[in-house]
């Protein structure tokens, strides 16, 4: 429902349905949880590990993308499941595709730690 707000207001809104949707994920998507975990634990990481703002920056997005990616993965999953329980091609090729998306995300993720921290102590 759309209410028209403007201005400070509307960022009020969004701001709350943002943290509406985070408590939702965090609540109900286990996936999403354990990447939290992983993120609280490798963030104070980051700022050890990396040496410079653009290394810093790269740990901690990489951290972020997954959560971003997680989150819209957890949002397709609702909406084809809310269309209905029965198995159709195009809702599993929905799911596994935004799965995709959330593992080479991962990769990417365990690429930018790997490559920075082996630069770090291996180089």
């Amino acid at each position: 429902m759309k209410h028209g707000h403007t201005g400070w207001r509307h960022l009020l809104y969004s701001t709350h349905y943002s943290l509406k949707g985070l408590r939702a994920a965090f609540h109900n998507e286990t996936a999403f949880r354990q990447e939290v975990g992983l993120c609280l634990v490798l963030l104070p990481l980051a700022i050890w590990l990396g040496r410079t703002p653009i290394e810093w920056i790269l740990l901690v997005g990489s951290c972020m993308l997954v959560l971003i990616v997680e989150l819209l993965n957890s949002a397709i999953e609702n909406a084809v499941d809310r269309i209905g329980p029965e198995h159709h091609e195009l809702s599993g090729r929905a799911k596994d595709i935004s799965s995709a998306a959330v593992m080479l995300t991962l990769l990417i993720a365990g690429l930018t730690w790997g490559l920075l921290a082996w630069q770090r102590f291996l180089s």
